[in-house]
């Protein structure tokens, strides 16, 4: 987690990670020192609070953040959970908790917490209060990882967008050493007001501008994509969606050769990645690879990158690709149905796969998500498992059935030939004439390819 807090808010700058007005006045010795706060490389302790009735336990409960924490390149050094039906209003662990946090982090040297909660403003100045420690929560590493991650000027720009729309209600937090400081005068506009609190109605008006600047920079990104994808009507397209780190950009770099990232990190793919898939008795469709959800994403986020989740609203079939080595499979399938649903895409035309099979240790777990979600396919694309069962499932659902054709045209027509090429499995071909200027073509068709064929000088004859 390379980027300080203090460089987060990107305030008039033309990304994330840049030193904002916030930045430069944010120093008082007597709180954590924030303006210092490079989570890589730092020693944290890690926290959650969890309802009983979600169903962690205390091997597994943290185990996802620890996974988000090793991405951003934290050192965790000890751990602590409580289970409680809520999070206490106003420090989110329990007094007996917080005091036995105080306890570790003395003990240990610690650097900063993190929580595994998302915290409200005032938890996170309660805890800094109290801690004497920099207090960093779920959304914030989130933030952090996906700012690292951001490669293109869109998901720079999303980035930004969701880092502004948290922190924007986090500014009091940042400059409450300024409030200590007594207005001068009385009486008047403005009278009692310290310079802190007058730089904070500054400084949230900044926030402000640039917010309203970044929505409406990606609105034109959004319309724009939305053309580009609109505009792919004649071809089939499928979606590779799931949970972060589900190995979704391994199965497309394995089904279409495509030359894309693939690491054993969480949130490694952020941007869209459309590429060709040829399936055998169908043609040619267009894949698309899709940022991982994860659970509780922040809602600002989600919302930014709403424009890059475009592939996926308009997309023929979803392939939601799972972790079946995963202990925790069936939340994070619930997960990415949540998530789906907050962007408007409706899961019905859901194809489950079930990666990593060649991780699974008990193989009864594979047959319980079988029998718990139906229409599955199994698969290893690490190495190269089940591929052939997955492009023809694909082939199938997309097809909505095939049917058995004759299509007579003129040799010349190549608009034709080509369609052929990418959507039919030719069974024969016969010359009508001597001069072989006109030609029956006996083919295999998906049904639903069959609405964009081109019918210029065209005949054809349906079989079945």
């Amino acid at each position: 987690m390379a980027i300080p807090r203090h460089q987060r808010c990107g305030v008039g700058c033309g990304g994330p990670g840049v030193a904002t007005s916030i930045s430069r006045r944010q120093v008082h010795l007597g709180d954590p020192k924030r303006e210092s706060l490079a989570v890589a490389s730092q020693r944290a302790i890690l926290a959650g609070v969890f309802n009983p009735d979600d169903g962690f336990g205390r091997d597994d409960a943290l185990a996802e953040l620890r996974g988000l924490v090793s991405t951003a390149g934290v050192e965790v050094i000890g751990e602590i959970i409580q289970f409680r039906d809520a999070p206490a209003p106003s420090t989110c662990l329990g007094s007996g908790k917080l005091e036995e946090l105080k306890q570790l982090v003395e003990a240990n040297d610690a650097q900063m917490v993190i929580f595994d909660n998302n915290l409200t403003p005032s938890q996170g100045r309660a805890l800094e209060q109290f801690l004497e420690k920099p207090i960093v929560d779920r959304s914030e590493v989130i933030l952090d990882i996906f700012a690292t991650h951001a490669r293109t000027h869109e998901a720079m720009l999303q980035v930004e967008l969701a880092q502004l729309m948290y922190y924007r209600t986090r500014l009091k937090r940042m400059w409450t050493h300024l409030e200590r400081i007594g207005g001068g005068g009385t009486g008047g506009l403005g009278a009692g007001r310290g310079p802190g609190e007058k730089q904070l109605e500054t400084d949230r008006r900044l926030v402000d501008r640039r917010i309203s600047e970044l929505k409406q920079r990606l609105a034109a990104v959004e319309s724009r994509r939305s053309r580009t994808v609109s505009g792919r009507h004649e071809h089939v397209t499928v979606s590779l969606v799931g949970y972060t780190n589900a190995g979704k950009s391994t199965l497309m770099r394995t089904l279409t050769g495509a030359d894309v990232l693939v690491q054993d990190k969480l949130f490694a793919t952020l941007d869209t990645r459309t590429r060709r898939w040829k399936l055998p008795a169908f043609g040619d469709v267009l894949l698309s690879d899709t940022v991982g959800f994860v659970r509780n994403l922040p809602h600002h986020l989600v919302a930014s990158f709403r424009s890059t989740l475009e592939e996926a609203r308009k997309a023929d079939l979803l392939l939601h690709v799972v972790d079946a080595s995963n202990p925790d499979a069936e939340r994070q399938i619930a997960t990415v149905y949540q998530v789906l649903g907050e962007i408007g895409v409706e899961v019905h035309d859901v194809l489950l796969v079930l990666n990593k099979v060649d991780r699974v240790e008990d193989h009864s777990f594979i047959d319980v998500l079988r029998h718990r979600f139906g229409d599955t396919v199994t698969i290893s694309a690490a190495e190269g498992l089940g591929l052939d069962q997955l492009s023809r499932r694909v082939a199938e659902r997309l097809a909505g059935g095939f049917v058995e054709a004759e299509i007579e045209t003129s040799t010349g027509n190549g608009r034709l030939f080509a369609w052929l090429t990418r959507h039919a499995e030719e069974r024969s071909r016969v010359y009508l004439d001597d001069a072989s200027t006109r030609v029956r073509i006996a083919c295999r068709l998906p049904r639903q390819a069959m609405e964009s064929m081109p019918m210029d000088d065209t005949i054809v004859n349906l079989l079945s």
